[in-house]
């Protein structure tokens, strides 16, 4: 009896040995997918990553993962149990390792490439900051719908544009960018143009900050329209987040807007509810979405049509002039929201619109977006709802494609995200020199198309164009960011549940 409980315990430690070896494989080679292939994006986006649905994930971005880090974490996890544990015919060890050293060094191992994985992705900061509790929120943060927001007379309509990963060290050094040459002219001529706007950390052609919970797509998007950070909270069930119930406490520039009359649209090319996008939009009073899917309903695109993450922005394009001709017909005010996809990592999708200017296959794509953009701001301007619509044109974070940042632009460049706002109810003289953030763009968009807010801040977002200092500004971002990285009871309780 006592032989057979001492041949069960050896068998639950080798198990425990095996599984432990496991995740360690598994977490070393990821973390080390990740960074390289995204970079610092911060471990909110890993976490929200890890919590959301893959549903409309580009296929490349999941056989990347397969091939660069899940086949190479088995097979060095399969050499490792080998060299530790595997066995001859006659029953020797394979390798000379007594069964007490094999344990300690496969667990010493384990631990290490879970450490090495830890530190990789900045784990130890992170849990170090969420270790404390911020005030921010309590002390900065302003509900929009209990702040007093004057809407004009005449409401104008609002068309806004994420640009998938538009950054400004796409144009040449010469206009402020990191490159000897620039990939972006169109975008760079609208920033130029005297009648437009760009909102700019230098006294020429500049934009804002990465800021915490907002460096990627759909967390940049919270922070452009709620004018805060998204998070998951720690302890929050899986099946809890995003589909159902996406923050629900949470007032956005959606919620404003609809208060107001206005008939709202969000258009990608994508599949609208990866990352949570369409229950986000629709559940703060989004009208209506199209997508992927809802583009080959109208026949943009044919049935089943399906390339990169769902469709190019060519007909993104298109499907957004159908519609914008018919929603400008309507009564009520609108806002028609829409989010490129062609410039997302890695190395962009190649439309056959696209020109071979450059060596690099992301800068023609980056080129390429460039015009198209151009092109779809023309048609625009020749419509007869323009002489009442705000355009703004804006990158939704910096890029994730770490590799062509390492083999393009300067350690030292300060890298920051593309913006343009045209044909604005009002004028400004505090655009440049600016310090700012997602977070800032809220109520910056709603001072845009002629809103008064009471006080300059929403969310804990300034009014760029008011000139009050921003939170970045009087903060400093580094402090800034610190704060949005703790844990917040506040946001918890006010934003992530109703």
């Amino acid at each position: 009896m006592e032989q057979k409980n001492k041949n069960g315990k050896d068998i639950a430690i080798l198990i425990g040995c095996i599984i432990l070896l496991l995740l360690g494989c598994l977490a070393f080679f990821s973390a080390r997918w990740y960074i390289t292939e995204f970079g610092d994006t911060g471990f909110d986006s890993i976490l929200y990553t890890l919590f959301s649905e893959m549903n409309g994930t580009d296929s490349a971005v999941i056989m990347d993962f397969m091939v660069t880090a899940l086949l190479p974490a088995l097979v060095a996890f399969v050499v490792l149990t080998l060299l530790f544990w595997a066995k001859r015919g006659n029953g020797d060890r394979l390798y000379p390792f007594t069964k007490k050293r094999a344990r300690v060094l496969s667990m010493v191992l384990s631990l290490v490439m879970l450490g090495s994985a830890a530190m990789t992705v900045d784990l130890p900061s992170y849990i170090a900051y969420m270790s404390q509790q911020s005030t921010i929120y309590q002390a900065e943060y302003v509900d929009p719908l209990k702040a007093k927001i004057t809407f004009p007379e005449e409401k104008r309509n609002l068309i806004y544009i994420y640009l998938e990963s538009m950054e400004n060290s796409y144009m040449s050094q010469e206009v402020g960018g990191a490159l000897d040459h620039n990939t972006m002219p169109e975008l760079t001529a609208l920033v130029q143009d005297e009648e437009n706007i760009n909102f700019s950390h230098t006294d020429g052609i500049g934009g804002f900050y990465n800021m915490t919970g907002a460096s990627w797509t759909i967390g940049a998007m919270v922070a452009h329209t709620s004018g805060i950070p998204l998070k998951v909270p720690i302890g929050v069930d899986r099946n809890e987040y995003g589909q159902d119930s996406f923050l629900p406490g949470v007032n956005s520039m959606t919620n404003v807007l609809a208060d107001a009359g206005y008939y709202q649209t969000l258009m990608v090319g994508s599949d609208a509810n990866f990352g949570g996008r369409k229950p986000y939009f629709e559940q703060h009073g989004l009208n209506r979405t199209f997508d992927i899917f809802t583009a080959r309903e109208v026949g943009i695109v044919p049935p089943g049509y399906f390339v990169f993450w769902g469709m190019e922005d060519m007909h993104l394009f298109d499907f957004a002039k159908q519609e914008l001709t018919k929603i400008a017909e309507q009564e009520e005010p609108f806002a028609f929201t829409m989010l490129t996809v062609d410039t997302h990592r890695t190395n962009g999708y190649v439309c056959k619109k696209c020109i071979g200017l450059w060596g690099e296959q992301y800068e023609n794509v980056i080129s390429c977006s460039s015009k198209q953009v151009d092109d779809f701001i023309r048609w625009i301007k020749q419509q007869d709802f323009y002489e009442n619509t705000t355009i703004i044109i804006a990158g939704d974070h910096v890029t994730m494609d770490e590799g062509y940042i390492e083999r393009n632009v300067a350690d030292d460049y300060e890298r920051t995200v593309y913006n343009c706002f045209m044909n604005t109810a009002i004028d400004t003289k505090y655009d440049k020199n600016r310090q700012f953030v997602a977070a800032d763009m809220f109520p910056t968009t709603l001072a845009a198309i002629g809103c008064e807010i009471e006080g300059e801040r929403l969310g804990l977002g300034t009014n760029l164009f008011s000139g009050k200092p921003t939170l970045v500004e009087e903060m400093g971002l580094e402090a800034f960011d610190g704060e949005l990285l703790k844990t917040s009871d506040y946001y918890t309780k006010n934003f992530f549940f109703d």
